[in-house]
């Protein structure tokens, strides 16, 4: 059995920000504040003092942060770092004895007391003097030494000794390079820092073929992007597309739900994949790749990003269907299963077996992410994750992130708090929550106190009021109140 790690000379315990035991990173944006805590005390009366020691993503050392206890008597210390540069950091909580304020402790009693006046003022100069020898060489070390001088000069008052040990000036070198005894470290722990997109964002939803003309109903990119600059006015930051890929014939839906669909329904942009193509490729009624290129680019004049709506799922007649059926559930009577939530069916949809090929459909995702990447975009809202394996997304996240750790996505998953908490510690960038369905000022402050607690380190919500097939009753009843 495998032992557990010593306690250390000066126990420091339940260091905090912590996920799966250090197992997974805590998160952070650059120039997001983060509180770094652990509990810190020893044996006796005698003071301890803490720091915190920042590795960056090249294994360089950082700047000295030192802690404060936050709570008189309560050992628990804590220190707020802001970190600038992208990348894995780790952080470890240094403890240690500090023999100088445990001498100005006593000191303070027994001066004024006048008990043995003369002793505690050589063993402060003797403290000051190793202290001194620890500073850079300069200023800070003659400082301290000429305070150790005073200290240790007989024939001086004792007041003047005194006072010389305790001016601001030595205080504020003694902060920088205090006398630390008997250091205990704990464990390195990991911070994931990303660019700051990935810790809010107002998200604007937008069907490029709503933006239509009185001649082409149906809107393109082109048409669309005429709507960006009063989006951009609004202060929205990102823009998010439903998924842009040619839609499947086979069981189309039509309006409103409807099972069969009647000349002109263009279907439902979930169904993806026809013989134009699959998750790769463009809708021809809304335009070209190129088209899709130079609506990024105008995004991004204006100060918006694209996020781009991933659906793993396929139309009967997505090209996946028939360059490789082992990748789609196939049923006793040899046809393969489309999407059900009984009694609700989805003909329209082929879920795929995850099983069956990992590695391919993790290789496949890859390129389909990448290929969407290359043309500018920089978030994925990941339709459902929680429907397809945890260890997918766990590899095919951490690929993209490997070489390109400014990509974000945001977990469309409403189901149980596991599922959307793990999603959250092995890679998504953003979550959607329960927020759609708290109304009142009680569920909205109980559920904001639950994600601002030990869920704060590693999930981000993202507050969508709606979804394309959710409209709750908060929003279809309580007027513009509920909007604002």
């Amino acid at each position: 059995m495998k032992s557990t790690r010593a306690i250390g000379r000066i126990p420091v315990r339940d260091v905090e920000p912590r996920v799966e035991c250090g197992r997974r990173p805590a998160k952070a944006v650059t120039g997001e504040t983060v509180r770094i805590s652990a509990t810190v005390f020893r044996e006796g009366h005698d003071a301890v003092g803490a720091n915190v020691v920042l590795k960056n993503p090249d294994g360089g050392r950082g700047p000295w942060t030192p802690m404060r206890e936050l709570t008189p008597g309560s050992d628990r210390w804590g220190a707020d770092v802001t970190l600038e540069a992208m990348g894995r950091w780790t952080y470890t909580v240094e403890a240690w004895s500090d023999p100088i304020t445990t001498w100005r402790h006593h000191a303070a009693i027994k001066i004024p007391a006048g008990i043995d006046p003369g002793l505690v003022l050589e063993e402060g100069g003797q403290l000051y003097e190793r202290a001194a020898a620890r500073a850079p060489r300069g200023p800070e070390r003659t400082l301290l030494r000429d305070a150790a001088k005073k200290l240790l000069d007989d024939s001086a008052p004792v007041a003047e000794r005194y006072a010389a040990a305790l001016t601001p000036q030595v205080d504020a070198v003694l902060a920088r390079y205090p006398l630390r005894e008997l250091v205990t470290a704990s464990e390195p722990l990991p911070l994931l820092v990303e660019r700051e997109r990935a810790l809010y964002g107002a998200w604007y939803e937008f069907f490029p073929r709503s933006e239509g003309t009185a001649e082409r109903p149906h809107g393109t990119f082109r048409t669309a992007a005429r709507r960006l600059p009063a989006i951009a006015a609004m202060g929205f930051d990102v823009v998010y597309l439903p998924p842009i890929h040619p839609i499947g014939t086979t069981f189309r839906k039509g309006r409103n739900n409807a099972l069969n669909a009647a000349s002109g329904d263009v279907g439902v942009p979930w169904a993806i994949g026809s013989p134009e193509g699959g998750h790769d490729a463009v809708h021809p009624d809304l335009g070209t790749v190129e088209d899709f290129a130079w609506f990024v680019e105008r995004a991004g004049e204006l100060g918006l990003e694209i996020a781009l709506d991933f659906a793993l799922q396929c139309s009967p007649d997505h090209p996946w269907v028939h360059k490789h059926s082992e990748w789609f559930h196939h049923r006793p009577d040899g046809t393969i299963a489309y999407a059900e939530n009984p009694p609700k069916k989805y003909q329209d949809i082929y879920p795929l077996a995850f099983d069956s090929d990992m590695k391919g459909l993790i290789s496949e995702t890859v390129r389909v992410l990448r290929h969407w990447m290359s043309y500018g975009v920089r978030i994925f809202r990941v339709d459902n994750p929680h429907t397809k394996p945890v260890v997918f997304w766990e590899r095919v996240i951490a690929d993209i992130n490997r070489t390109d750790p400014d990509v974000i996505f945001l977990a469309e998953a409403f189901t149980r708090p596991a599922m959307m908490h793990t999603l959250a510690q092995i890679g998504f960038q953003q979550s959607y929550t329960y927020f759609t369905w708290r109304n009142t000022k009680d569920e909205l402050t109980e559920y904001l106190t639950e994600l601002s607690g030990d869920a704060a380190s590693y999930m981000r919500p993202n507050f969508f009021a709606n979804t394309p097939d959710i409209l709750p009753a908060g929003l279809q009843h309580g007027g513009r109140p509920a909007f604002e």
